[in-house]
């Protein structure tokens, strides 16, 4: 269990997209359709999760590199995953000056780690261990699969809320109350994204507490995040549809702030994050 409690907020959190899926679903159709959304959810899961490496690779425009090629970044990376008992990633490389680093997936042994070219200058080698200990953790703790749900169930429950908007529930006998269907249609698709960027956030929490746990140097993460804050505010990425989908997987949001609110945010606000590693590194963490 994680002294904050990120693993029972995410349930949680799942359990509320699930309501919400479930309580739009039952006023179309008089529910009939709903295992049809369903289904057609759990195929666009499938495919997300299966293809994630490749998808948010290409959206970086990435490229793989051998340990000749970057001989820190796997020096660092084979040192953690042999700490953690987990076999190593691939290792690609961004070619942008925007500093940021993810990890994609399917599984510890279908998983990849990118860094960015910015995040390889701006960093020095203690801070980029933190860095690469989180990315590694969000592979061991599957939160690619998490991430994919979680966006797969918030996209249905739009197509869901479209349809409802567009053929109003079905027949005379099944429609129900056409101000509920209303509100329920212009409503769901916003709590659903919500809901999906707390999940997101909440998983990071994680992430920055196990890494930090796996390389025994949480100041180091600490460092690191308040480097990339200011970092990714100089050189920010444009937030294109591709790059848009994969931002949920980089340790810092790639954008500039007016691009995107802190209500939508998939991070967590940095100051925070930097507040929890401190209080760890000082053993008040969870106190």
């Amino acid at each position: 269990m994680h002294n904050h409690f990120n693993g029972l907020k995410t349930a949680g959190l799942f359990a509320l997209i699930w309501v919400l899926l479930l309580g739009l679903g039952s006023l179309i159709g008089g529910g009939r359709y709903i295992w049809l959304f369903a289904l057609i959810g759990l195929a666009t899961t499938f495919y997300s999760y299966w293809n994630s490496d490749k998808l948010a690779i290409r959206a970086m425009r990435a490229y793989p590199v051998s340990e000749a090629q970057a001989p820190v970044m796997y020096r660092i990376v084979r040192e953690l995953s042999t700490a953690a008992g987990k076999p190593m990633p691939a290792l690609y490389i961004s070619p942008t000056p925007a500093p940021n680093a993810f990890a994609t997936g399917r599984s510890p042994d279908h998983a990849a780690v990118c860094c960015t070219e910015g995040i390889l200058t701006l960093l020095d080698e203690r801070e980029l261990r933190g860095v690469l200990g989180h990315e590694l953790m969000h592979v061991y703790n599957r939160d690619i699969l998490t991430g994919s749900v979680a966006a797969a169930i918030a996209g249905l429950i739009t197509s869901v809320a479209q349809m409802a908007m567009f053929f109003g529930g079905g027949s005379d006998e099944d429609r129900p109350n056409p101000l509920a269907l209303l509100g329920m249609a212009l409503l769901a698709p916003f709590a659903a994204m919500v809901i999906q960027m707390a999940i997101s956030r909440t998983r990071e929490y994680d992430a920055d507490e196990d890494g930090a746990k796996l390389t025994g140097d949480p100041l180091a993460l600490a460092s690191a995040l308040r480097k990339l804050e200011l970092g990714t505010r100089r050189a920010p990425l444009a937030p294109t549809p591709q790059v848009v989908g994969a931002s949920h997987m980089m340790i810092a949001n790639p954008f500039r702030a007016q691009d995107v609110s802190r209500f939508f945010a998939t991070h967590p606000p940095m100051g925070e994050r930097v507040a929890r590693l401190e209080a760890m590194a000082s053993g008040r963490h969870g106190r």
